[in-house]
């Protein structure tokens, strides 16, 4: 069984952010998560990062090495904004 994050808008956007603040295109980053064993095409990250679709502890891993963020950057005010 895959494991997933139910993901939200308010993840979605954090997640662009991040990518965003690094310099990546979402073609790019879907890249450079596939250099690191992550199946993952350009428009599974655009649905992503707009709240349509959950993002799997995988994709997460991959996400967070390829953008070389840490999780506390990626989870920063989540709780505070969903409120």
């Amino acid at each position: 069984m895959i494991q997933k994050l139910k993901s939200n808008k308010v993840l979605g956007q954090r997640l662009r952010t991040l990518r965003l603040e690094n310099d990546f295109h979402v073609v790019e980053l879907a890249t450079a998560m596939q250099l690191r064993g992550c199946n993952i095409t350009r428009e599974t990250l655009v649905k992503i990062e707009s709240g349509k679709r959950h993002i799997t502890i995988k994709e997460l891993i991959a996400l967070k090495e390829a953008l070389n963020v840490t999780y506390e950057q990626i989870f920063d005010n989540l709780l505070s904004e969903e409120e």
